[in-house]
Order: structure tokens, then sequence, then C-alpha cells
């Protein structure tokens, strides 16, 4: 499977790498603090850009890009209850609780920077 490619824009890389490697599973690709890094799970590439990064720069219009939104990576899990009690006593924070529907159950996580990460169990069929 070819790897796929996020950006999300990060107040503190050195932050976000933590955040990433210890709560999520990923792994260092390259750190190059405070403007840049990169982690890796499975086949996504995330890439932690900072304020200094290029991809941090103003546009034309003097508007920054910035963390947040409500764009996230999706990753799915085989039990979405035991994660969420794992990070839950790690101290991660959360947007919302389990929401259930007929595709499955998910979460959403808050990184460092207020970026969002989703967990996904899908529907047993």
């Amino acid at each position: 499977m070819p790897t796929v490619n996020v950006r999300y824009i990060v107040d503190d890389v050195d932050a976000a790498v933590a955040w990433y490697t210890k709560h999520l599973g990923f792994t260092l690709l390259s750190n190059a603090a405070p403007a840049f890094a990169d982690v890796t799970r499975g086949s996504l590439r995330l890439l932690l850009s900072g304020p200094t990064s290029s991809a941090g720069r103003a546009m034309r219009d003097g508007d920054r890009p910035r963390p947040g939104g409500w764009n996230r990576i999706h990753l799915i899990v085989d039990d979405l209850s035991v994660e969420v009690a794992r990070l839950r006593a790690a101290g991660v924070q959360f947007r919302n609780d389990i929401v259930t529907g007929p595709g499955g159950s998910q979460i959403l996580l808050i990184d460092p920077s207020g970026n969002f990460v989703e967990l996904f169990q899908p529907a047993r069929r």
C-alpha cells in the first residue's frame, strides 16, 4: 500500500511528536524542530509543521495557517472502549464521548495544538 501524507499545522513540534508517538503508536521518521517533524503509522505519514515551517508562513493576504478545524485523520481500532479507557488514563483530551451509528462507533481526540484525531471501531457485520 502506498504511503499517504497528511499535514497538520501544530503550535509545538516536539509536543506533537511526543503526543502522537506516546499515545497513538506513531514512529518518528525525522525531527527538525521547531519547524517540522514527520511521524508514521502503517501507510500514514503525518507531517507536523510548526509556525516557523514553510507550511506555516503567512498567505498573501496575511492570514496564517493554524491548527484546528474539523478535518482529521481517521484511525481504525479493534476495541474503542479499551482505547478510550487507556487514553483517558494517560490524560489525553477528548472532544466528545463515543458516538455510535450504523457504520460503527467513533470518538474525537484533541492533539496538543487542537487538531482532531478520530478513533473508529467499525460495526460488526
